[in-house]
């Protein structure tokens, strides 16, 4: 795509106005709310602008103030949970890392993350909106780019000595197989939540303890650069 291209589709996505004053800040937050909470009650393909506009009770004009279209309120929610999942990440950064066991780093990676995903209304759907909607792929690639950097960090602060290129696959693995089981979870209560939760953290155990010390693991040739 060239640099023409992505900023007309940058402008297509952005909201109208950055809003300043509290009273347009707190609209913004109800418009991406409702916008979730309406994404799991209906679904992605049944979502307008109007029936957004109609549940929060005002003209499909006024909705059309703070954001142009369907895909720029969606951008922006992608943009709140992956602003969300920054924090989250940075936080953990921050709790001294070199001093954990690897089975507490992963308790504490699944708990952090898995509560983003918690809160985030419309996960599912958006998530979807983000891989099929060809406007909204830079946030998919923003997401995967975002944890990867951050847990091959991690990792090696954790004292990994795996060569860049088998850190950065380990990670990818870590990240995919997280957002597969985070998706599942969400829906799951009780007992059977916490049983997912705690395979999850034994499937990335068993597999990074396998690894974590392989400083030429064999092979390696074959292993995708990051």
């Amino acid at each position: 795509m060239s640099n023409a291209e992505q900023k007309k589709r940058r402008s297509q996505l952005s909201p109208r106005r950055e809003p300043v004053q509290e009273r347009a800040r707190a609209r913004t937050r109800q418009i991406l709310d409702t916008t979730g909470r309406l994404l799991e009650e209906v679904g992605l393909n049944d979502l307008t602008t109007i029936l957004i506009a109609k549940e929060l009770g005002v003209s499909v004009g006024s909705l059309y103030h703070y954001f142009p279209n369907k895909h720029a309120i969606l951008y922006a929610m992608g943009e709140q949970w992956l602003a969300s999942m920054t924090a989250a990440l940075e936080e953990l950064e921050g709790a001294g890392l070199e001093q954990m066991s690897l089975e507490a780093f992963l308790g504490e990676l699944i708990e952090r993350l898995l509560a983003v995903y918690r809160e985030q209304h419309g996960l599912l759907p958006l998530v979807q909106a983000m891989w099929g909607i060809p406007e909204l792929h830079e946030l998919d690639d923003r997401h995967d780019e975002l944890i990867i950097r951050h847990l091959t960090d991690m990792f090696r602060r954790l004292g990994f000595r795996c060569p860049p290129n088998e850190l950065n696959r380990l990670a990818r693995t870590t990240l995919e197989t997280c957002h597969a089981i985070f998706l599942v979870i969400v829906n799951q209560v009780g007992v059977r939540s916490d049983r997912t939760r705690e395979d999850l953290k034994r499937m990335l155990l068993t597999m990074l303890e396998a690894h974590r010390d392989e400083g030429h693991p064999a092979g390696l040739d074959d292993v995708e650069a990051p």
